[in-house]
């Protein structure tokens, strides 16, 4: 089917095209799918259906919160109401269009049911979306028809959502509980429901668990939440590998690994040594997967509590995408793990100790890290120097330049001034002020705390 821009009764449809000043977003949906809607309707209404899913994800998520849960699932989501939305154009502009649901509609249900969330929250964000939707169109074509004509066009678009939102819920509904079904009948489940029981605090028999586990629960243990960035494609088996080869390559000798989406899976290692080994920064980690360590800890309460750790880490590395790596342990961000528990009052925290140093611009973090280095090393410019690979005069100017920003000598309140940068470093922009107009990338000013005698 090719496009006909602006005939039939539906004509409107072939003008629809993302609003100015719109973020654009990259498609959800894959390739193939992508070009036949394109073939029907013509890039722009596509691309006008890809802004809408997504903001159709954003308005279920916020009214639906169960359904959230991170930029994976979050991705996984906006794959269905982008896939929904293109559905609903086609149809409009073609009624002889195939109604059959699109399969990358459905993988959200699955992942809901994988997660065991309830039925009655998915209908909630069907009806949601559906909502939204109507809304999004209804306006859409009262923006670009004549009033005549509006009435015959809102009846067809309420016609046609209706009977898709039903044929929607009746299809989800099955799917949810067929995969329901097979996880329930699956040895998965029961490992997972053991796993979850420990996490919980609940009682265990240890010995039947760790017979069911295949995983000895009495040793220590090092935690790791393992996920993908793209729920293009069911990933799980190259999660599970993925994590389980990155525990024994730190040392660890058993491991046990719990799939709990399509997109995320649960792991433990048992380590040899106390301190695991740890990996270059060079590591050829598999593309598009992070890894979220905890620390190691011991027995039974040790399985749950490295856990924790590893969720507190996934929480940090999700407030700062950009600013971690793909592998990030508990006790390199667990300072800012603590502190970020009250994010905006930290965030004024560090905005009051920093001041103008707060900014979010490269200046100011290249600023920043000097003084952190500085500070640590006891105000010795030479060791400084030396780590930063850079001239003792840069590291003299950097550090004066970063107190005139700060606006007052760090040494006065040096432990919070510390705890300032290292939640800087760790956090970035989760924490740190807008630069919007570069004004502290300018030239240096003379310094009204030069640096003591000996520095």
């Amino acid at each position: 089917m090719t496009a006909h821009h602006g005939f039939g009764p539906a004509g409107w449809i072939y003008q629809l095209a993302p609003e100015r000043g719109d973020v654009p977003h990259a498609p959800a949906n894959s390739v193939r799918s992508l070009t036949e809607a394109s073939d029907g309707l013509g890039s722009r209404p596509v691309a006008w259906a890809v802004a809408v899913g997504h903001e159709l994800a954003r308005v279920i998520t916020r009214e639906v919160p169960e359904l959230g849960g991170g930029p994976a699932l979050f991705e996984t989501l906006r794959m269905g109401t982008e896939a929904a939305t293109l559905h609903a154009l086609l149809l409009l502009a073609d009624p002889a269009t195939d109604r059959a649901i699109p399969e990358e509609s459905l993988l959200g249900d699955r992942e809901f049911a994988r997660r065991r969330l309830g039925l009655d929250k998915v209908l909630h964000g069907i009806r949601v979306a559906h909502a939204a939707l109507t809304h999004a169109l209804m306006s859409a074509c009262q923006e670009r028809i004549a009033p005549s004509e509006r009435a015959d066009q809102f009846r067809r678009i309420s016609e046609l959502l209706f009977g898709l939102v039903d044929e929607f819920s009746s299809r989800m509904t099955a799917e949810y509980l067929a995969e329901h079904d097979r996880w329930l009948t699956s040895g998965a489940a029961a490992r997972e429901e053991t796993v979850r029981a420990i996490l919980d605090g609940q009682p265990v028999r240890v010995e039947a668990a760790r017979e069911l586990l295949a995983y000895r629960l009495e040793g220590s243990h090092l935690a790791v939440v393992a996920w993908c960035d793209s729920p293009a494609a069911d990933a799980t088996c190259d999660l599970q590998r993925a994590a389980a080869e990155l525990l024994r390559l730190r040392g660890c000798a058993s491991v046990l690994v719990v799939p709990t989406g399509r997109t995320t899976v649960w792991a433990w290692g048992n380590p040899l040594a106390p301190f695991p080994v740890q990996m270059a920064g060079d590591h050829p980690y598999p593309k598009g997967i992070r890894f979220a360590f905890g620390s190691v800890r011991h027995g039974l309460q040790g399985f749950r509590q490295s856990h924790e750790d590893a969720r507190h880490t996934v929480r940090i590395m999700q407030l700062n995408p950009h600013g971690t790596g793909p592998v990030v342990d508990y006790p390199d961000v667990e300072l800012a793990a603590l502190l970020s528990a009250d994010l905006p009052a930290l965030r004024r925290f560090v905005s009051d100790e920093l001041g103008a140093l707060a900014a979010d611009s490269a200046h100011a973090d290249q600023l920043r890290g000097t003084l952190r280095l500085y500070l640590r090393n006891e105000r010795s410019l030479t060791v400084t120097a030396g780590q930063l690979h850079v001239a003792r005069n840069t590291v003299t100017y950097r550090v004066k330049r970063a107190r005139q920003l700060l606006g007052h000598d760090p040494a006065f309140r040096l432990p919070e001034v510390m705890v300032a940068l290292e939640a800087a470093r760790t956090l970035g922009p989760a924490v740190l002020r807008p630069d919007e107009d570069g004004s502290h990338d300018g030239p240096p000013a003379a310094s009204e705390y030069p640096l003591r005698s000996g520095e």
